[in-house]
């Protein structure tokens, strides 16, 4: 008898506990699926850099001077590559071109950065629309990083994204501010 009582008040406790600490519907991102006909086209063209997620601030330092980034995201001509162009905003108004080449991953929506062999880039679907999020691994750090196809999204996909990466226990947290105009993209 008192290990059913017992019982009871531990399962109403669980429940209370999660009415007042609400996690995300989905506990785990969902990595975006492969259509070999299709990827990578529903992610070329602009992107903005939103916010960033990672389990101290360090690995979020890059972005302590950034107002916002702009991303291209093209097709290049050598199969299995794509090419990333960046236009950083810092806060004091500069502006910083910046290009990347991605490899493809072989029936993978993974991402490997041309010139960091430990670098993996990883794609994940998210709830907000026209939204994307990237996890970066490298040596010495892991992030997780919002992008958006407009440059301010309803505040409820970076609320989301927060509680998402909270719940994977991704301690620092960065908005970027987007205050400023953005930079021009070189055409190189």
């Amino acid at each position: 008898m008192f290990n059913q009582i017992w019982a009871a008040v531990v399962y109403l406790y669980g429940l209370l506990l999660n009415s007042i600490y609400q996690f995300p519907e989905h506990h785990q991102l969902t990595t975006l699926a492969v259509d070999e006909n299709q990827f990578p086209d529903p992610y070329l063209g602009q992107w903005y850099f939103i916010a960033g997620a990672a389990p101290t601030k360090k690995e979020l330092s890059t972005f302590d001077s950034v107002d916002n980034i702009l991303f291209n995201m093209a097709a290049s001509s050598v199969p299995m590559q794509l090419q990333l162009r960046a236009g950083i905003r810092t806060k004091n108004g500069h502006c910083i071109p910046r290009q990347w080449i991605y490899n493809l991953t072989d029936g993978s929506t993974d991402l490997r950065t041309e010139g960091r062999p430990h670098m993996k880039t990883e794609l994940f679907f998210s709830t907000c629309s026209s939204g994307i999020i990237l996890k970066e691994t490298d040596v010495g750090y892991q992030r997780f990083l919002l992008y958006n196809r407009l440059p301010h999204p309803p505040e409820k996909c970076v609320e989301e994204f927060q509680s998402l990466t909270s719940y994977l226990d991704f301690k620092a947290f960065l908005v970027t501010p987007r205050n400023q105009e953005t930079c021009e993209l070189s055409s190189n």
